[in-house]
């Protein structure tokens, strides 16, 4: 019976098991291979390297700039999306009716394609969009959103979040329908007002669903891509280049794979490295709440 259940076991688990091989081990092992060579994808030969392009890759200054705005999107885009994402959880949780159908409408955004929200923003903060057109005849402002660093920056991730707060604020839903009425009408009684209910109950007992919306958020902000490389293309002056922008252009712009492989495991290791720290944080906030 024993044997049994275990064949059974590897059975069920044998398409994820499967899956992963082919589309992340493998070319998790190429990638590896592939950061000791220099090769363009294109001809037959390829040249070992050893470890000269991560060698490269930390001396690179447009590396350095990859990073700390990467980190600027963390900045900017994790609070934004929390903001949002929680205006979201508690207009929908006070609604007396249709809770579900306007969850679901805010919901939409995140199934849309990356692709088409951007040229959708792009074509609307366009010089003749409504709103530069706008800015201009009423207020007599030229905004150039998309060619300043810190407009460009701000606008991509502002978007970025209006796409996550749907999904987002579906989790913390759930966090506050979790949270029993009876400890907010004893709170009432002892005089507690509605703001510091909000931040002396609801937020530490909605710990758990933010805690997933922050590490969620965290992992999105190191992953950016389509937004960028639709919006602005990693300018202006790079502004918004981040790393998946800037393997990109090593890898098919200028033809360098094995460079682009080596930014890539650095940029997974520093991703890596920087959620842990960041989860620790997280967890010792919540444990001064009380949670394990």
């Amino acid at each position: 019976m024993k044997r049994t259940n275990n064949k059974l076991g590897w059975l069920f688990s044998s398409p994820y098991i499967i899956f992963t091989c082919i589309f992340f081990l493998l070319p998790l092992l190429w990638s590896f291979w592939l950061a000791l060579t220099n090769w363009n994808l294109i001809s037959p030969d390829i040249k070992f390297v050893g470890l000269q392009n991560f060698t490269k890759a930390i001396m690179d200054p447009k590396i350095h700039q990859a990073f700390f705005v990467t980190y600027k999107f963390l900045i900017v885009f994790v609070p934004l999306a929390l903001i949002m994402s929680m205006l979201v959880a508690v207009l929908v949780n006070r609604l007396p009716k249709f809770k579900g159908l306007f969850m679901v409408a805010f919901f939409l955004p995140y199934l849309s394609s990356g692709v088409v929200t951007s040229l959708i923003v792009k074509g609307i903060l366009s010089y003749n969009g409504p709103i530069s057109t706008w800015m201009r005849e009423t207020l007599g402002l030229d905004v150039d959103w998309l060619g300043s660093p810190t407009s460009a920056l701000v606008v991509v991730s502002v978007m970025i979040a209006w796409k996550m707060s749907g999904y987002y604020g579906l989790i913390l839903v759930s966090g506050l329908n979790s949270i029993n009425d009876e400890i907010y009408e004893a709170a009432a009684l002892d005089g507690v007002t509605p703001w510091q209910r909000f931040w002396k109950i609801t937020i530490p007992m909605l710990y758990p669903s933010l805690y997933t919306v922050l590490i969620l958020a965290i992992g999105v902000s190191f992953g950016i891509f389509t937004e960028v490389y639709q919006l602005t293309g990693g300018g202006p002056n790079g502004a918004t280049n981040t790393w998946q922008m800037e393997i990109y252009n090593q890898a098919f712009v200028n033809l360098n794979s094995g460079y682009a492989s080596a930014i890539a495991l650095i940029a997974a290791v520093v991703t890596f490295l920087s959620i842990g720290i960041l989860r620790n944080l997280i967890e010792k906030w919540g444990h001064h709440y009380g949670w394990n």
